[in-house]
């Protein structure tokens, strides 16, 4: 429930008092890394992942924890692994919401415009809102504290923006 309310200070103790009681409990770990994210120790996040992935290879929430990684390498920059893991959240879960924005940031940085143009017309046709329609649109949302913040600057919305999202 902390997670869900956006209050990952709080819920990473939580998490880590479920693991070390359930060490089998898949999703702990997905979420603890997720919180993980959220407060800026990125460098954890995959392989808490990786763990839950391990854990739980058939889990229904897979296409979640292969998105997670996929971002994790956009944001520092490893465009390559990133690619490989948003392909695979796609291959497991199509519906996954931003998906196609992360994969056409991917490709733009990594000089796939083509791709990378497909890739942001998908996303706005597949979002019913209109926060694919600029960088100011979707910098509107919570994007981490500061450190996490900076690395979607660097990478994500420096990728949507050679994949042609205007700044306004």
């Amino acid at each position: 429930m902390l997670r869900a309310q956006g209050r990952c200070d709080e819920a990473i103790p939580e998490f880590e008092t479920v693991i070390a009681s359930a060490p089998n409990f898949t999703s702990a770990y997905g979420n603890l890394g997720w919180c993980k994210f959220w407060t800026g120790s990125i460098e954890e996040v995959i392989p808490l992942e990786e763990r839950a992935i391990r854990l739980s290879p058939r889990d229904p929430f897979i296409g979640t924890l292969y998105f997670r990684i996929g971002i994790v390498h956009l944001l520092q920059s490893r465009i390559d692994e990133a690619i490989i893991w948003l392909e695979k959240a796609r291959g497991a879960n199509p519906a996954q919401e931003d998906l196609n924005a992360y994969l056409a940031s991917a490709y733009a940085l990594k000089g796939q415009t083509k791709r990378a143009a497909f890739e942001l017309a998908e996303a706005r046709r597949l979002n019913d809102t209109d926060s694919y329609s600029s960088i100011a649109r979707l910098k509107a949302r919570h994007w981490g504290v500061p450190k996490i913040s900076a690395l979607f600057e660097a990478t994500y919305f420096a990728g949507l923006r050679k994949a042609g999202m205007p700044e306004e």
